[in-house]
């Protein structure tokens, strides 16, 4: 018999959220971030320098940001994996009880849900609660060092953009090319990520971009406003 094999959005889920988080945001705070500083009346060495610490300090603090909050999240999946582990060795009746609800309320009878029950329980009881019950599985397990370096090496990927843009363009120009290169990789890349996580990829495109925009047009309202009042 052949084997069969299906990957699912669900599997991707792990890496996919940071990867996008971290690109996106390399792409918009860069760049804003230089948009803001070309707006101010600052030279092409100044944008250039702000780029390169912007990449250099938002990465680092988009690794940090993720593994804290993952690592918080596998904190507390431990937690609940060494209870369930203490309930089942203290109270094994109880749990079995647990999963049989839990089998009923997905539409299972009384006889069929028990028997399902009993026979995961003498397999791996441990494994079937957490997956049953909790929701846990290796697939969903939080893992924070994987968070950290894919958001890291994600932001420098898209906060390389804005910056390879500004080498290559003309100082009266840096603003409109810096901003429609961003533009256009976050439509890009919310196009991706929607395809990637099996949701509307048209509206995911849109959705990001706008947001881009919105946040480079705020970005250089305040840099001219500064540039101005300094001037």
């Amino acid at each position: 018999m052949a084997s069969h094999s299906e990957i699912h959005a669900q599997d991707r889920l792990a890496w996919l959220r940071a990867a996008v988080l971290g690109a996106n945001d390399g792409i918009v705070s860069t760049s804003s971030l230089m948009i803001g500083v070309v707006a101010a009346g600052q030279s092409s060495s100044a944008t250039l320098v702000a780029g390169v610490a912007g990449l250099v300090a938002g990465a680092m603090s988009m690794a940090a940001g993720e593994f804290v909050s993952v690592a918080s999240q596998r904190d507390a999946e431990d937690a609940d994996i060494a209870k369930e582990t203490r309930e089942l060795a203290e109270t094994p009746a109880s749990e079995l009880d647990e999963l049989i609800a839990i089998y009923k309320h997905r539409g299972l009878d009384e006889a069929l849900a028990r028997a399902v029950a009993e026979k995961f329980t003498a397999h791996d009881a441990l494994q079937a609660h957490l997956r049953d019950e909790l929701g846990i599985t290796d697939l969903t397990r939080a893992k924070p060092f994987q968070a950290a370096w894919v958001s890291a090496v994600s932001f420098v990927l898209g906060a390389a953009l804005p910056i390879l843009v500004s080498l290559i363009t003309p100082a009266n120009l840096a603003v409109w090319a810096i901003g429609a290169s961003a533009a256009l990789a976050l439509g890009g890349s919310g196009y991706v990520g929607a395809k990637l996580g099996g949701a509307n990829p048209q509206l995911g495109a849109v959705r990001v971009g706008l947001g881009g925009i919105a946040a480079m047009s705020l970005t250089f309202g305040i840099g001219h406003l500064l540039g101005v009042t300094v001037g």
